[in-house]
């Protein structure tokens, strides 16, 4: 198969689809692998890395677009990238459909075969190819709003650690996933109040038996959040159904309660966010204010730290990519269940049921069109 790697383009989005050595796996399968010159110059993987692998350099995304029956990204494509699409090609990325009307028309006009990588499953309900960069936006979440909480930011001026004889920033982080325990490893670590809050009781107790009385685990009922909510410095939304809108958790109302100069991380935002004042921002402007609350709700965080990131996602991608590539989308989808949940369009049609019930559109069951 023919495989193409375009450059990403969203704002400051510096990942790569695949590494030199992903590129090697898959032509070490036979495949041929074109990647856009400069697609991953900016982590320091270098055409010549590429080339080494067995790529072939082209000049630009059209070129990839052009040629390529599977294009491998990282992000969901942007405008330009979207009148590049054709039908049948596989598009096989990051898409997040159900906040994004717009994106899921584009697609199904294209015709083009689309798997996210956040919907295809694991044993036990997981999201492996979610799991990576879930792990790094929890991580990164603390950090992020510590540097907010600082005045100069424009939070209210508070260490998260505190200092002997003053207390430590309290942190709020709603839901106990992916994203909640990385966040609730580093608050801990960084010597925060922390209080984690999950509709199941399962992910609360796993939380107690790691961190005992360090932490305190509450319910995720309407009044536990309003409570925690009031009382927090930083609150980290990471609240997640799959493939579906994120649940709003925190009310614009409450939001105008929190303190002033507090600090919103709204990881949930790629999916429409777990505030009712969260909109999706850029890391080129990263922040705004809400009654008085600052909001940091950057829908691709990871790419921030772009070459941790790129090497952990295609940690989860790759077997996947290999599996389209051997077999073709529709026999790899045949035999492999948990790829098949990551089909959201094909042929015109939205296979995803979240997806498909967020948006209004009928569903169509991806195994009417494997054959």
């Amino acid at each position: 198969m023919l495989i193409g790697v375009p450059q990403e383009i969203k704002n400051h989005e510096y990942r790569v689809g695949l590494t030199p050595a992903s590129v090697r796996e898959l032509c070490a399968h036979g495949h041929q692998v074109l990647v856009q010159r400069g697609a991953g110059a900016a982590i320091g993987l270098g055409d010549e890395d590429y080339r080494a692998a067995g790529a072939t350099l082209v000049p630009d995304a059209a070129s990839v677009f052009a040629q390529a029956e599977l294009i491998v990204k990282v992000k969901e494509p942007q405008p330009s990238e979207l009148a590049l699409l054709r039908a049948g090609q596989i598009l096989y990325t990051y898409l997040h459909l159900a906040p994004d009307p717009a994106l899921t028309a584009a697609l199904l006009k294209s015709g083009a075969v689309c798997i996210a990588y956040e919907t295809i499953t694991g044993p036990g309900h997981t999201l492996p190819l979610l799991a990576p960069m879930s792990e790094v936006a929890g991580r990164m979440a603390v950090q992020v709003g510590a540097s907010l909480l600082e005045k100069s930011h424009g939070g209210m001026g508070v260490l998260l650690g505190g200092v002997p004889g003053v207390p430590a920033a309290h942190v709020v982080i709603l839901g106990a996933g992916t994203v909640g325990t990385n966040a609730v490893q580093i608050a801990v670590g960084m010597g925060a109040q922390v209080t984690v809050l999950n509709r199941g009781i399962d992910k609360l107790r796993t939380l107690d038996h790691q961190y005992g009385n360090r932490i305190h685990t509450l319910l995720a009922s309407a009044h536990h959040i309003e409570q925690a909510v009031l009382d927090a410095d930083l609150v980290i939304g990471s609240a997640l159904v799959a493939g579906a809108a994120a649940p709003r958790l925190v009310s614009r109302a409450l939001v105008a309660r929190m303190k002033k100069g507090s600090v919103v991380v709204d990881v949930a935002i790629d999916q429409g966010g777990c505030f009712e004042t969260s909109h999706p921002t850029t890391h080129a402007d990263p922040t705004f204010v809400v009654d008085g609350v600052l909001h940091y709700c950057v829908a691709n965080m990871p790419g921030s730290v772009a070459r941790t990131s790129t090497f952990a996602l295609n940690n989860a991608t790759l077997p996947h990519a290999l599996a389209l590539a051997d077999k073709g989308w529709q026999r790899a989808l045949r035999e492999d269940p948990h790829l098949r949940h990551g089909l959201n369009i094909a042929q015109g049609q939205v296979t995803h049921a979240a997806v498909a019930q967020q948006l209004g559109y009928p569903c169509v069951p991806a195994e009417q069109l494997l054959g």
